[in-house]
């Protein structure tokens, strides 16, 4: 029996067959579905406008334990990150996307900037910048893997040391997801885990993760996005991405 957070996704989607396309896995898969699998929810969420909340309050819902505001902002950026690189943005994540609102920080008008870009954003142009960047006919115009940016190929040693130390997190891999988990949309999902408490990790165990598989690299792809000019709504996600890892990279040598 479905729970209720997949069957409002699979409303939202138009149908069990929709779903499966708008997340590019086959429709068995998602038929064979009791609950959203972990590593699907940020897709699901994504394709549908369904939030992570509703999907799976097991993982996502922390209204009963305290974050510190700083760390529940962290999560926040990281996991909007993480949506809009497993997959294209449904029009509602769009709508939402276009309410941000920026100040004078450089992350501050990063978030104007994604605003514009996904207020003025025609779904099927996104749908396509998604697919010629990261999928494309062979292999997308970027491939962002964490051991594609350290080592110059596809899963080298980085993804085999993340790999170990997702074993001591107890993240496991879906059955039939043939991502690898150096994918950075998987790693920013961690790395929301982690500001978030999902993860009980000390601040130390915390900040060694981003420096071993996030810092040395994501910060590259996000600025190579940028770069691509025809891209317009992604390359507004490249900034964003680039200004919020130079934060993080700066804060977390003063992290207590």
């Amino acid at each position: 029996m479905r729970d209720a957070g997949l069957e409002r996704a699979i409303d939202a989607a138009g149908g069990v067959a929709q779903l499966a396309r708008k997340i590019g896995i086959a429709q068995p898969s998602v038929s064979n579905w009791n609950r959203v699998p972990a590593q699907r929810v940020i897709a699901v969420e994504a394709a549908t406008g369904v939030s992570r909340n509703l999907l799976r309050p097991d993982l996502y819902d922390m209204s009963d334990e305290e974050i510190d505001p700083v760390d529940a902002d962290r999560a926040q950026e990281y996991a909007l990150l993480a949506t809009l690189l497993s997959c294209a943005p449904s029009r509602a994540l769009l709508e939402q996307i276009a309410g941000l609102t920026g100040d004078a920080t450089p992350l501050g008008r990063a978030h104007a900037a994604l605003a514009e870009a996904a207020s003025i954003a025609v779904v099927s142009e996104v749908e396509r910048e998604y697919f010629d960047l990261f999928i494309g006919l062979g292999r997308g115009e970027l491939l962002p893997y964490a051991s594609y940016y350290l080592t110059g190929f596809l899963n080298e040693r980085p993804l085999s040391r993340l790999r170990n130390d997702l074993a001591v997190l107890g993240v496991e891999r879906v059955e039939g997801n043939v991502e690898p988990e150096d994918h950075a949309a998987t790693l920013c999902e961690i790395m929301a885990g982690l500001a978030s408490g999902r993860f009980a990790v000390s601040a130390e165990a915390q900040r060694a993760f981003f420096e071993k598989h996030v810092s040395g690299w994501m910060g590259r792809l996000f600025a190579d996005m940028e770069k691509i000019e025809r891209a317009r709504f992604y390359q507004a996600v490249g900034a964003l991405g680039r200004v919020f890892l130079e934060i993080e990279t700066e804060a977390f040598p003063f992290a207590d």
